[in-house]
């Protein structure tokens, strides 16, 4: 039987990608409101362009932030700290329009319902040691290094903005060979195009991507349009909520349809979705599958799931709804038992608003942990 080969492509963007940008102003306005207030409710939109960042949403709490201040740190953090670029932290203009959170929805809340309604999805698959798609955590793990350089200035010609994006190569699912990278860099007019490729290959790309991986069909794409000197809010305005697959699995699944960034816990798309991947990381460490699909809905008010179901993708040790079983009986999905399981009424969020929510090992990602998988296998009689 001949084996079957196929690619498979995810991306993720920097820190100073608009759409990131964005991200990490809504989750830092959501921690300085949980630090003092982690009941709060928070529904944060940020929208980022030349000069101007604009705060809105709703926001019910008990504590008083200085919502301006908070966007000018952010933007500082991430880099964008000189006039050239179009957007920096001192000269741009912070607009806000903040409501109260709607009563409509605040009363299924305060009862322990669900935010809102949704379909959210885990997953976990055993080709990496995070337990994510290697494509997916590459692509991180390049942006997080072209930061890193940048920060340390090992690379001091280069500005916050970026992409990065992989394709590997798969032999019967397994990971063969990784095909091609591409990075699009944000630099500084002083550097030689040449220059930059040569520097980011040898000091970005080779210390992130093993080399067992690369072959010398390997292709390597860098800043293939030219020049890129004009990024960030100056080039691309950026939203809030705009990279949810970058967020996620690097599109290996199906996504919801819910962002993360600037919800506090009460809205499952970003509760319930932390939940999932917990849930179907712990199969996979537990052995029960080598890949774990884990779906959940909910209707707004309503305290317990309407469905949940499990997809081993045809990978399962014990029947899936033996695996389902236990995770029934192990888990648990209502807003408030997710909430307190995960502790997420901690200011916690802005780290996830780059390099992914999944596959890292920060403490504060509580839903990276395999504590239930010795569990589960013992349960499983494994």
């Amino acid at each position: 039987m001949r084996s079957k080969r196929y690619f498979y492509t995810s991306e993720s963007v920097c820190m100073g990608h608009p759409d990131k940008v964005a991200d990490q102003i809504s989750d830092g306005v959501l921690d300085a409101i949980l630090a003092c207030d982690p009941t709060g409710r928070v529904a944060c939109e940020t929208l980022v362009t030349t000069g101007m960042a604009l705060v809105a949403g709703e926001i019910s709490t008990t504590c008083y932030v200085e919502i301006p201040h908070i966007v000018r740190d952010t933007i500082k953090e991430i880099g964008y700290t000189d006039p050239r670029l179009g957007f920096d932290y001192e000269t741009c203009a912070v607009l806000t329009a903040i409501d109260e959170q709607s009563p409509d929805i605040s009363q299924g809340v305060n009862k322990g319902g669900a935010g809102d309604q949704g379909v959210m999805f885990g997953y976990a698959c055993s080709e990496t040691q995070e337990l994510m798609p290697l494509p997916i955590m590459l692509a991180h793990k390049l942006v997080r290094r072209l930061a890193e350089v940048r920060i340390s200035r090992e690379l001091d010609f280069l500005w916050p903005d970026g992409k990065s994006q992989v394709t590997v190569e798969y032999e019967d699912g397994r990971p063969l060979r990784v095909h091609t990278i591409v990075i699009a860099a944000h630099h500084k007019s002083d550097v030689t195009l040449s220059t930059l490729r040569e520097e980011i290959i040898e000091k970005v790309i080779k210390p992130i991507v093993p080399e067992h991986l690369r072959d010398k069909d390997t292709i390597y794409y860098v800043n293939e349009t030219g020049r890129f000197e004009r990024g960030g809010p100056q080039a691309d305005c950026g939203l809030t909520g705009r990279k949810i697959i970058v967020d996620t699995y690097g599109g290996r699944i199906n996504h919801g349809g819910g962002c993360f960034s600037g919800k506090d816990p009460t809205k499952v798309d970003r509760s319930a979705s932390y939940m999932a991947r917990y849930v179907a990381k712990n199969v996979v460490a537990a052995g029960l599958a080598e890949i774990c699909v884990f779906q959940l809905s909910y209707a707004i008010g309503v305290a317990d799931p309407l469905s949940l179901s499990v997809d081993t993708r045809d990978t399962a040790k014990i029947p899936e709804d033996k695996i389902l079983s236990l995770i029934r009986e192990h888990f648990l999905f209502t807003p408030q038992g997710m909430i307190e399981h995960l502790q997420l009424r901690r200011p916690i969020y802005k780290k996830t608003a780059c390099f992914g929510h999944f596959g890292r090992t920060e403490p504060e990602f509580t839903w990276e942990k395999n504590d239930l998988a010795q569990i589960l296998r013992k349960a499983a009689g494994l």
